[in-house]
């Protein structure tokens, strides 16, 4: 409690500063060192500086590596989006285990604009608005292997400074992730795509398959969700800069807030926040709260970034599951209980586990490490959000959180043998079965056909008690293309809610399941008691052609018990709509058999406006 008289102190000042003087107070920052040493945390947690200014500075986003070096993106541009191409990328890594870096190497210095990054599959993956590059570093020595590669072009950057493409994580899937502002929407395509064949995206989560290089949008909307991160059953989550600040993030939604966009313009209505509080008090005019106590209780501001789910083996077991985000405003990292609710979550806001003293901590990345330690990104700077007068250009740190002192971890997930990196499936903390899986993935592009790790991972898939453990291993089969399509058919009358659900998923991958597995999905439709599964079984029908939606959609739309779920008819309307927009007669079929409310008047409202739609809504 040591910084609560100063902190109040300088909110006090603050206030009386906004109604002396319209331009903000620039507070006295606090040395790197000590805004550490001065952060409030649990009792038993301990933060330790792991890298600041000069050192590192602008820190936009990172990742951890195989090695547990942290790669930094460094927004030097921001917020001038033509400023140049002086961004940069620096690695970090602790050699000493002292829980501060003393090794740092700058790996590339001529990006414009850099938002978000992972690594993995031989290099970099880095947003660079307006492309999305892939940097080539085999053997990650940090000395790139050539000039970056531009995957896509066309994400925006006609708007303003902070609502942008950015953060990257791996999905358990194999797929890499980004989140994606709505302001600056964009046109994407390979270079030299001619613009009538780029695809518009409004703002959503997006995802970028690092083999067969494909896009695809993955969810549409929020304000600008920044960071994502999957609990351990594969649910995706993440936070939102603007209120409302979580969702539950789920294949083929439209979330709100609506924003007219015209790419979901017959949704008619959108997926809310899965939180049912807010960190911030007044709703109306939403800075006029900004330090208050009020507002310090609710949890400190409207504007979060950096969502993690909890999945290590350092905190205690009671953080494991949970959601935290960076709390811009507050200065804070906001934690949130998830518990399910029908198809799917809802959030109650807990104790936050960090409160900073320093006046101009600005957290912005959040994750947990090899040795489950959770590192915290700080932009530090004054102002707003990432923020748009960016007066501290010098400034940046990143802090490590620890329960106790964590036995340091040395190693390289990239140089064990594919036993070794089977074997981590069981580990307690995700990350090494994350970092496993994509190495295993990597080697699978490499050779195809049965690896020595196979036989275990279906042994653990098929026999193991946990299911958690065995999604690991369906993940991985699937991601190394492993997984036949009988075996993971015959998953769809698993006992377990989470395996079938993701069989449905993972059997729509290429938009092209057998006609005996469209079967099953009718069937399941019909008489599957788990709302979860009817959930998946939504998002799939999106991915297949129109007439093959329609015996499953007929047998979902009759499940009266479902007009009271949160996703349930919001997701079963978007994947019916296409089909009343294309059949009048298929549609009054559908409206026959609908026992959801919503939905008839959706279905009603649809065939009313005509196969062409004509302007937007």
């Amino acid at each position: 409690m040591r910084f609560a008289l100063p902190l109040l102190l300088l909110v006090a000042l603050n206030l009386w500063g906004a109604k002396k003087n319209p331009q903000p107070i620039i507070e006295k920052p606090f040395t790197p060192l000590e805004a550490a040493k001065t952060m409030q945390v649990p009792k038993g947690f301990n933060v330790t500086l792991f890298a600041g200014e000069p050192d590192i500075k602008q820190p936009i986003a990172f990742c951890i590596d195989d090695r547990g070096r942290l790669w930094v993106a460094e927004a030097n541009n921001y917020p001038d989006k033509k400023a140049g191409k002086k961004d940069r990328i620096i690695i970090l890594e602790d050699t000493d285990g002292d829980g501060r870096h003393d090794k740092r190497i700058v790996f590339y210095d001529k990006l414009e604009y850099v938002s978000g990054i992972e690594v993995g599959f031989g290099g970099v993956w880095v947003m660079s608005i307006p492309n999305f590059y892939f940097i080539p570093d085999k053997d990650y020595d940090g000395v790139p292997d050539g000039e970056p590669v531009v995957l896509l072009d066309g994400f925006g950057t006609h708007a303003n400074a902070h609502n942008i493409a950015n953060g990257f994580a791996w999905g358990p899937d194999g797929w890499l992730y980004g989140t994606h502002g709505i302001t600056n929407w964009s046109l994407l395509g390979k270079p030299g795509t001619p613009k009538a064949k780029r695809r518009r995206f409004e703002g959503g989560v997006w995802r970028y398959h690092p083999v067969r290089h494909v896009w695809e949008p993955f969810a549409i909307g929020t304000t600008n969700p920044w960071g994502i991160d999957w609990n351990e059953y594969g649910h995706a989550f993440v936070c939102n800069c603007v209120d409302p600040h979580l969702f539950h993030i789920i294949q083929g939604a439209h979330y709100e807030p609506a924003r007219n966009r015209p790419t979901g313009r017959f949704a008619y209505e959108r997926i809310p926040t899965i939180a049912d509080h807010l960190h911030f008090t007044n709703t109306k005019t939403i800075r006029a709260g900004i330090g208050t106590p009020e507002e310090d209780a609710a949890g400190g501001g409207h504007v979060h970034s950096g969502t993690m789910i909890y999945l290590g083996d350092n905190w205690p077991a009671k953080y494991r599951g949970q959601v935290f985000m960076n709390n811009i405003h507050g200065r804070r990292i906001n934690h949130d209980r998830l518990a399910r609710n029908g198809s799917g979550y809802t959030a109650t806001h807990a104790p936050d586990v960090m409160r900073a003293a320093a006046p101009w901590f600005v957290g912005v990345t959040l994750a947990y490490g090899p040795d489950g330690g959770v590192y915290v990104s700080d932009w530090s700077d004054t102002g707003e959000c990432h923020h748009t007068r960016n007066t501290q250009k010098h400034t940046g740190r990143i802090y490590k959180i620890t329960y106790g002192k964590p036995k340091p971890w040395k190693g390289d997930i990239g140089k064990l043998n594919t036993a070794e990196l089977v074997k981590l499936h069981g580990h307690p903390n995700d990350w090494h079965v994350r970092h496993a899986r994509r190495v295993l993935q990597e080697r699978a592009t490499l050779a195809l056909g049965q690896t020595a790790g196979q036989a275990e991972l279906i042994r653990v898939l098929t026999t193991h008690h946990d299911t958690a453990r065995r999604l690991r291993a369906l993940w991985t089969l699937h991601s190394t293309r492993e997984l036949s399509a009988k075996r993971l058919a015959g998953l769809l009358r698993d006992e377990s809610e989470h395996l079938r659900a993701w069989a449905i998923q993972l059997l729509c991958e290429n938009k092209k399941p057998s006609e005996r597995v469209r079967a099953v999905f009718e069937s399941m439709a019909r008489t599957d008691k788990s709302p979860l599964v009817r959930l998946y079984l939504a998002s799939a029908m999106q991915r297949l052609p129109v007439p093959q939606r329609v015996s499953v959609l007929k047998a979902l739309l009759a499940h009266a018990e479902d007009s009271a779920d949160q996703n349930l008819p919001l997701m079963y309307w978007y994947a019916t709509e296409p089909v009343v927009a294309a059949d009048k007669q298929t549609a009054l079929q559908l409206l026959a058999a609908c026992k959801i409310p919503k939905v008839r008047q959706f279905i009603t409202r649809r065939m009313a406006t005509g196969r062409d739609a004509g302007k937007k809504e």
